[in-house]
């Protein structure tokens, strides 16, 4: 993240290079360029045309990231009214038109019953909020996941997340007090 501007680039796709700005909020930490870019190429051969839910999309790169390489749909849910905002601004771009900004909390939103179900998942919440795993239960017993759904969930270092049994892990690494993996529902 470019701390002089508060704003964050696009690494790779059809918006390679554009910088989008980034709301100033106590404990948002866009996901580093080097973790995305790992990221995306484990994602390369499923992002073109997928369906993607960024639970926590604070700044929104995971969002536009998935979009400028391909994904059809990106849906974006965060409860701080500057990331919804700066993310729906980013909607009036020529090729954004598959953004869908959600306003409200991760959880309430996955208490709903899904309008559709989802190929790819982004889960990255504050370190400081312990619910990851409940918030992977309710992807899993709710039908938010396409059937062999992927889903990324980023931790602090040392956290000892527990995914779903069902859910194979694909790939896992840590980058400084960051810890990232890929996971696969089986079953969904």
């Amino acid at each position: 993240m470019d701390k002089n501007r508060n704003s964050v680039r696009i690494i790779g796709g059809r918006w390679k290079g554009r910088k989008i700005p980034v709301p100033r909020l106590a404990g948002l930490r866009p996901t580093p360029d080097r973790v995305r870019e790992t990221l995306f190429n484990w994602l390369q051969p499923h992002i073109g045309g997928a369906a993607c839910l960024d639970l926590f999309a604070g700044s929104g790169v995971l969002s536009l990231e998935a979009l400028s390489r391909g994904a059809s749909r990106v849906v974006a849910v965060d409860c701080h009214h500057k990331s919804v905002e700066s993310l729906s601004n980013f909607r009036r771009e020529p090729g954004a038109d598959g953004l869908h900004v959600h306003h409200g909390r991760a959880e309430r939103f996955l208490s709903a019953a899904p309008a559709g179900t989802f190929e790819i998942v982004f889960v990255d919440p504050p370190f400081d909020l312990p619910i990851r795993q409940s918030v992977c239960t309710s992807l899993q017993e709710n039908g938010w996941l396409s059937p062999a759904a992927l889903i990324y969930v980023e931790t602090a270092g040392n956290d000892d997340f527990i995914y779903p049994d069902s859910w194979k892990l694909l790939q896992h690494k840590r980058a400084g007090n960051v810890t990232y993996r890929l996971l696969q529902a089986q079953g969904s």
